[in-house]
């Protein structure tokens, strides 16, 4: 197989595991042993920044490392276009979570995208019950969450404009 058909099928391979390793890594690190850092995320913050943001710099941190190694260490050339492929998911899931689902950069405003919905009304549902589903992508969502969150007054499916975080200081 070509180099570069092989170092394309590491960045697509990577990309797609690292659905099943973010939902592994969501629910039994930071709703685990790291939810003290987690917890962060799970409540309205007066600040642009909290205790959740540590994981990705630590995630990135290990993926700069495999890169490091990758590029440097002869045998090891592989890893860069796995770094590249988890790279471009954790871009992904920052564009979905951070920026789309909870807004924090203001670049969508009030437009709505009826595939992110999806994502956004599953990503509702684990902030509704602390629980499933804990991937972002391909968020798999029991049916008994969606019936029961189907009944609230909060009802995470029911299409609404995205709850914008509190300033810390007001802007002008």
């Amino acid at each position: 197989m070509a180099p570069a058909l092989t170092s394309l099928l590491l960045v697509l391979g990577a990309f797609l595991v690292m659905e099943p390793v973010t939902a592994a890594t969501h629910r039994w690190v930071m709703h685990g042993i790291g939810e003290r850092l987690h917890r962060s995320h799970h409540r309205q913050l007066a600040t642009r920044w909290e205790a959740n943001d540590a994981y990705p710099v630590m995630f990135a941190a290990v993926v700069c490392l495999g890169l490091w190694v990758g590029f440097n260490q002869p045998g090891w050339a592989g890893l860069v276009p796995v770094g590249v492929g988890v790279t471009l998911y954790g871009l992904a899931y920052a564009m979905v979570h951070d920026v789309y689902i909870h807004g924090r950069l203001g670049v969508f405003g009030q437009r709505r995208f009826r595939v992110l919905d999806h994502l956004a009304a599953a990503h509702r549902i684990h902030h509704l019950y602390n629980g499933a589903p804990f991937g972002m992508l391909l968020p798999v969502v029991p049916r008994e969450l969606r019936e029961r969150a189907a009944g609230t007054e909060r009802d995470p499916l029911r299409r609404e404009p995205r709850r914008q975080r509190v300033a810390a200081t007001p802007r002008t």
